[in-house]
């Protein structure tokens, strides 16, 4: 079982909202998933556009699950925001 971390889909139209969700990668992308870890927002243009759990996205990482290239760098965006704080 290859376990990813990805976006899912639960905005309407022409209004993308997106989940991080930890999912086995078979699933479909809006399908069954493991854990919620955060939202996504690519249209939010005031403010932080994204919510992060960083432990759980940092303990599921370092089980082997493999972030998506937008998820890895929201995870590195918040991994900075959190030092900086």
């Amino acid at each position: 079982m290859s376990v990813k971390i990805r976006l899912k889909r639960v905005g309407g139209k022409n209004d993308p909202v997106f989940r991080l969700v930890v999912t086995d990668s078979r699933n479909p992308r809006d399908g069954r998933f493991i854990e919620e870890l955060g939202t996504y927002q690519p249209t939010r243009t005031s403010g932080q556009n994204y919510t992060v759990n960083l432990d759980r996205a940092n303990y599921w990482v370092s089980k082997g699950a493999q972030p998506s290239d937008t998820v890895a760098s929201l995870l590195k965006r918040a991994a900075r925001a959190q030092a900086a704080a």
